[in-house]
């Protein structure tokens, strides 16, 4: 029956001409020798699409074509047809209806394999014909990745071996003969290249109780991939075929291990950086895929005309810092990269510090610190002063010895690039203050800072004009973009569909806020202006702020308004209330200008603690919230307290927290000994100024005994 589908296949295509005679030929010959159909042959090299195919077999044995996107089927119908009927003839049942199973089919089906399946099932089929890459993902769908290569290794294995694979007491002999079985080896790179296809970044492999999780993080966001349940007899072998090529030391199962390797994936060779950490029933696993080759370019980075200009400008420095600031994950090191990439010629040397390197790039030399033998940034960087570099690459900035070199390095003739973690441009100057430099070397050495953020850009296939959003939010970005009154503003989202699965979002692009710091700028530095000045200063000059960049993006119809909310901060033109001046003659760390002269407040029947009013600085993040919000909060805020004690503290902040929720809190006590670190409770919320400034009242929730000691201590000691 397969070679009749084929050669009738053959007469229909060239009677309508839509084949050449020799492309006919050389489809033929080719299925002939992979066993594959021949319809199969022809769409696999692009000579006429599935659906016209499916078209004619439709027309010529009078079988029904369906689209099976978005197609529900009942659970019932799944569990009437085992998995490995299904794999093994290539077909997915659809619905059930008066005794009669509807299967999905791509090719018409022999009569002899449609008794088979007929026989098999107990129950008389109808077949429709679907797209063979719809069928496939179905089965992946409802009967789980790798399902088939799964049934095959049970099939193999005796019960007995398969119980021993979910032990942690396995001996390692029988954990790596397993694990080198085809079988296995098999499965791990169907993970693998599922992870590729999908465009996935991260593999994420979690053991729970009786169960495995696997997600694959695609555009930043992390996606439940369905694995049959019997994967959960096999974990441990193939966490061990993981650990294989990754070089790790298959029989700790204690400490966390970082490892690499490299695979081919169509044609595309990746690096695998694999990760593994210890729970309470298993190794947990995140494997990064990594291409061994990128193209970086500015043009690609997602900049503006005006700011491509600006970055153009930037890496032509002869010498100074330019620092990329943002959360982890918002593409910093790739627009390092592209930086880098744009100079790198014969006539420079460039040398980067990283941790890890995550691209080679040729031409230029890398290094990977090492901290367990004391290559820490700071040491590297005092090192590769000796190599006469022009350019230098500083993974980050985590300290203030290897803040200090870098500007030291900078005011001798050499270009710096390095990044810091601060939700906006401007907070880049209040972080490096934080970390201990004063004022006059940031201006006498910073050029730029960047933030930057990575936003989901709308898939282009089922991209439509989207109507429905609220005209205040089209007035808001008027204002914001300082657009005249009643202009158009067109929307767009994607609608989902198969290229996208169904997230209406295809790859990523990056909003960025450039700070530059010119003359007017760098005077404020030297004058300890706040940030929130700076700020407003900028923007009246012309800095595009984060969310004014994320604007222009939705009105090029590149991504939606609900991705520009949820990762940009409303912007504030009044600013906001740090400062980076601190007492004269000191190097404490900066503190708001609210300072209130220090008393004490008299003890009540209620307190336990002293309490004194004195302005100290904090940094805090949200643990939990007790309410969804489409905002995110940013990972860390800064704030100054208002009064402070041993039980509790008041502290100023631009952003209401919720009574009820849990901060976790640093307190940088002006003090030799390191900051106080702890959890607290809000209990408290009052509002100072309408909408711009309040008083967030918390106490201590897991404060020991010797942090309680030193509070108290410290307040008696200012009192007097």
């Amino acid at each position: 029956m397969t070679k009749n589908i084929n050669q009738i296949l053959t007469r229909i295509l060239l009677e309508r001409k839509l084949l050449l005679p020799e492309q006919m030929d050389a489809a033929r010959s080719e299925s002939e020798k992979t066993s594959q159909p021949l319809s199969s042959v022809i769409v696999k090299k692009g000579l006429i699409p599935e659906d016209k195919i499916l078209s004619i077999f439709s027309e010529e044995f009078n079988i029904p074509h369906m689209n099976l996107k978005n197609f529900s089927i009942d659970k019932s119908v799944i569990e009437r047809v085992p998995q490995k009927i299904a794999s093994y003839y290539k077909f997915m049942p659809l619905k059930m209806e008066n005794g009669i199973l509807t299967i999905a089919v791509a090719h018409p089906l022999d009569v002899k394999i449609h008794d088979e399946i007929r026989i098999h099932l107990g129950h008389p089929i109808e077949t429709v014909l679907a797209s063979e890459t719809d069928i496939v993902e179905m089965l992946k769908t409802h009967y789980g990745l790798a399902a088939d290569t799964i049934h095959r290794i049970i099939s193999r294995t005796p019960e007995k071996q398969t119980a021993a694979a979910q032990t942690a007491e396995e001996p390692i002999e029988d954990i790596e003969n397993l694990a080198e079985e085809e079988s296995v080896v098999k499965l791990v790179n169907q993970i693998i290249s599922e992870a590729y296809k999908r465009r996935a970044t991260d593999i994420h492999i979690e053991p729970y109780r009786g169960k495995v999780r696997l997600r694959y993080r695609i555009d930043g966001i992390l996606h439940n991939a369905p694995v049959p349940p019997e994967i959960v007899r096999f974990y441990s072998s193939i966490l061990s075929r993981m650990k294989i090529m990754a070089n790790l030391n298959i029989i700790e199962r204690r400490l966390p291990q970082d490892g690499r390797a490299i695979v081919k994936v169509q044609d595309q060779i990746l690096d695998l950086r694999v990760s593994s950490v210890p729970t309470p029933y298993a190794e947990s696993l995140v494997i990064r895929l990594l291409p061994t080759t990128m193209l970086f370019s500015l043009e690609k980075l997602g900049l503006g005309p005006k700011d491509t200009e600006i970055f153009q400008q930037l890496v032509k420095k002869p010498h100074g810092i330019v620092f990329v600031t943002g959360p982890t994950g918002s593409g910093k090191t790739t627009t390092l990269y592209t930086c880098l990439s744009s100079i790198n010629t014969d006539q420079r040397k460039i040398i980067t510090i990283e941790d890890p390197i995550e691209y080679e790039l040729d031409g230029i030399t890398q290094m990977q610190v090492m901290p367990d033998v004391g290559l820490d940034f700071a040491a590297a960087l005092r090192s590769i002063l000796r190599h006469d570099p022009d350019v230098i690459m500083v993974g980050e900035v985590r300290d203030l010895e290897t803040a200090e070199i870098a500007i030291r390095v900078a005011l001798t003739g050499h270009l710096v690039f390095s990044t810091l973690h601060t939700n906006d441009a401007p907070s880049g100057i209040i972080r490096l203050v934080d970390i201990g430099i004063e004022p006059y070397l940031i201006a006498s050495s910073v050029e730029a800072f960047v933030a930057q953020r990575l936003l989901r850009v709308n898939c282009s296939h089922c991209k439509t004009a989207d109507v429905s959003l609220p005209e205040d939010l089209r007035g808001q970005i008027v204002k914001d973009l300082k657009l005249p009154l009643g202009t158009d503003i067109k929307f767009y989202r994607g609608k989902g569909c198969k290229n996208c699965n169904g997230t209406g979002f295809w790859g990523r692009t990056a909003i960025y806020e450039i700070l530059l710091l010119d003359d007017t700028i760098k005077d404020m530095v030297l004058n300890r202006a706040s940030s929130g000045e700076i700020k407003k200063i900028a923007m009246q000059r012309g800095m595009r702020t984060l969310r004014q960049d994320g604007w222009r993006k939705v009105i090029d119809g590149l991504t939606t308004p609900e991705e520009v909310l949820n990762l940009t901060q409303k912007d504030d033109e009044e600013g906001r209330s740090y400062d980076i001046s601190g007492p004269e003659g000191t190097d404490t760390i900066p503190i708001p200008p609210v300072l209130a002269e220090k008393k004490q407040l008299p003890l009540t029947g209620r307190r336990v603690f002293s309490r004194l009013d004195t302005a100290v600085n904090i940094a805090y993040k949200a643990l939990n919230a007790q309410e969804k919000s489409t905002r995110k909060l940013p990972s860390e805020r800064f704030g100054t307290t208002d009064n402070i004690s041993a039980g509790g503290i008041v502290f100023v902040s631009s952003v209401p927290q919720m009574i009820g929720s849990i901060l976790e809190l640093t307190i940088d006590l002006p003090d030799a000994n390191s900051p106080i670190e702890c959890l607290a409770k809000v209990v408290r919320v009052e509002e100072v100024e309408p909408n711009r400034r309040y008083h967030i009242a918390i106490c201590f929730l897991d404060l020991s005994s010797a942090q309680r000691v030193r509070l108290d201590k410290y307040v008696e000691e200012e009192f007097k």
